[in-house]
């Protein structure tokens, strides 16, 4: 005699029957696309190390913009690469400053159709790569950064940004940049917190696509260490105390057991970001015929979702969307 419990295979046997029961889905809303947007270009400067990523110009942003409004995406982060450099990274806050200019024109493109995230970090306008001021020692001053990242988050928002998500790993940034957004009357402004953010090999392509690798030491000193667990709950949980509205875990791949402890510990939306590395990977193995890419993509997205992320932050997500598309086609 058989029971049914000793038959779950009966809800496998076609794809109709496997789409019925699924239990994690990935949909156009849940996905972010990181655009990078540089100030000087008179076309799209191609990333070496990401086929298919691109240095946008103002022009080719807007049209990447309209395309991701058009399939339902959730939203774009953008990253800026300025034409000026210093050590205060002051085209960070530059109301002239090129993701400022992104900001403004997209907001008047596709208004409220698309979500606009603005990257709230240094290490892009710096000339010596760090998230932050240098002390006399040559180390990140972290009490001065946190006060500069409050005028970054204001200036972002007042061009348009619906959510400022700092990056640097400061202690205080999150507390800091809310009280600066809401002294200056941007209380609407949510805060995406990269609060669980570990220094990671996999970073490597976005340095080159950022033009923001250090130009001496590394970034160990204020990410995250990999081996820790406890602390990337602690780190989270700091976050969501200083008035963070929505915590992040950063890579995606290797971290998804950080993904699946927070979304089990915390009621905050959680997202992910699927990094440069883990993209630049993907690609290599598909083009060397390893694996089908669109099936890693979909697979691994699916891991990020099955493992408790409420949206996902994607260089695939255009094509995700594509793929998505030809399914119910």
């Amino acid at each position: 005699m058989s029971f049914p419990e000793d038959r779950p295979r009966r809800l496998r046997r076609t794809p109709q029957l496997r789409r019925l029961v699924r239990e994690s889905r990935l949909c156009p809303e849940d996905l972010i696309l990181p655009c990078f947007v540089a100030e000087g270009l008179s076309e799209p400067a191609p990333i070496s190390t990401m086929p298919g990523v691109a240095q946008e110009t103002l022009d080719t942003l807007a049209a990447r913009a309209e395309q991701a409004a058009e399939q339902g995406l959730g939203g774009l982060i953008l990253f800026g690469v300025p034409a000026h450099k210093d050590a205060r990274g002051s085209s960070a806050w530059d109301e002239h400053g090129i993701v400022q200019q992104a900001l403004r024109r997209l907001r008047s493109q596709v208004g409220d159709r698309l979500l606009l995230l603005a990257d709230d970090c240094l290490d892009e306008y710096t000339d010596h790569g760090h998230c932050g001021l240098l002390n006399e020692r040559g180390e990140v001053d972290n009490d001065a950064t946190i006060e500069l990242y409050g005028r970054i988050a204001v200036s972002q928002a007042e061009a348009g940004a619906d959510v400022i998500a700092p990056s640097g790993m400061m202690d205080g940034q999150v507390a800091a940049i809310r009280a600066a957004l809401d002294e200056a009357g941007k209380t609407d402004a949510a805060i995406l917190a990269y609060s669980a953010k570990f220094a990671s090999c996999f970073y490597g392509p976005f340095r080159e696509a950022a033009d923001c690798a250090p130009q001496f030491g590394d970034r160990r000193g204020y990410q995250m260490d990999p081996p820790n667990r406890r602390e990337a709950m602690r780190e989270l949980e700091l976050d969501l105390l200083e008035g963070a509205d929505m915590l992040m875990v950063k890579p995606a791949l290797s971290y998804l057991d950080i993904v699946r402890e927070a979304r089990d510990r915390f009621e905050l939306p959680i997202g992910c970001y699927s990094v440069s590395g883990e993209y630049a990977m993907m690609m290599a193995a598909a083009r060397a015929q390893a694996f089908d890419l669109r099936s890693a993509v979909m697979e691994s997205h699916l891991s990020m979702r099955r493992a408790g992320a409420d949206f996902i932050l994607t260089y695939f997500a255009l094509d995700i969307c594509r793929w998505l598309g030809e399914e119910i086609g």
